[in-house]
This record gives C-alpha cells, structure tokens and sequence, in this order.
C-alpha cells in the first residue's frame, strides 16, 4: 500500500477475507447474520450505482481506460455496467491467458459463443499429449473460470473439439487403373 492505496495483491487478499467474512455471517444463526449480510449488499448496490454516474460523466477514452483496470473493469462487470459486450471480455480474457497456456505448450484461442455458451479452441502442443501443464482438463477449467469471471452473463463455457487432422492420401490411389491393351 502506498500514499493509501492498495496494489493488487492487497486488493486480492481483501477480497478472499470478504468472501471469507460474508460465508462466515450467511450461515450465522440469528438475524444478526442476514442484517449484516444485507448491509453489505445494499452498500454494493449503492457503490454500484456511484460507479455507473462516474461513466454516465466520463467520456469514450476514460471509460476505456477505465475497463483497462483490472479492478474497475471486474467492478462494472460486477454491476452490470461495463462498457463492452460480454463475447468481447470474453475473447480479451483468453487472449489473456494465451501465453501461460503457450508456456506449458498448449494454445487457446477464442472461437465465440453459441446459445449462450462461450467456445474455446484448446490444442495441446510440442507432443505433450494429455498430460500437457497438468492435464487438459485443469487447463479447460482455468480457461472457463477466466472467461465466466470476465463474462458471467455466459451460461457455460466449453472447448470446441478439435478437428482430426485430414488424413494422407496417395495420389496414385486416386488414379484409376490403367485398362490392359
């Protein structure tokens, strides 16, 4: 923290003790846990609405580059405010990602949304198979978790199987045979 603001990891520590808190106060016994709860909500809203005035103000280029923060641009998502359409937070957030998926020898690559479901194209390179950065699976997992927190509007998001590597044909099996003369 410095000249009293937070850098990210102080944001992100916050944030995991207020989840931790709110879980905590929502299974509370009594009503002073659903109060409490409540309060926080309803200063959300109120915060929320405060954000959505400061863009009612702001010009194109501010509110650009106001998505540009990582933490303002989860807070107008957060408040269903944010300036770009939920396919193209989406396809930012993979691009995002690419290089730590490039790191481990895979790729990702955004390839849209369908009936509300966000698609993605994961290869796995440099012959690493299944096993590639612990496994398809883990990396499918972080890939929808980054996409759902940047576009929570999706209802899902899914890879798009790859297609099977066209398959070699000869030419000369495709000549036909010459008739005796």
């Amino acid at each position: 923290m410095t000249d009293g603001r937070l850098d990210g990891p102080a944001v992100e520590a916050r944030l995991a003790r207020l989840d931790a808190l709110l879980e905590s106060l929502e299974s509370a016994p009594g009503p002073a846990g659903g109060s409490a709860v409540e309060a926080v909500r309803l200063l959300t809203e109120v915060y929320g609405e405060a954000l959505a005035r400061v863009l009612d103000h702001a010009g194109p280029q501010t509110v650009r580059h106001l998505a540009d923060d990582e933490l303002l641009d989860h807070l107008m998502v957060l408040h269903d405010i944010h300036p770009d359409p939920p396919e193209r937070r989406a396809a930012r957030a993979v691009e995002r990602l690419r290089p730590a998926v490039r790191e481990r020898g895979g790729d990702v690559e955004w390839a849209g949304v369908e009936d509300e479901v966000g698609r993605v194209r994961l290869a796995t390179g440099g012959g690493c198979g299944s096993g590639c950065g612990g496994g398809t699976k883990e990396m499918t997992d972080a890939v929808r978790e980054a996409v759902l927190a940047a576009a929570p509007e999706l209802a899902d998001v899914q890879p798009v199987p790859e297609a099977p590597a066209p398959a070699f044909v000869p030419l000369d099996s495709l000549r036909r045979p010459q008739e005796a003369r």
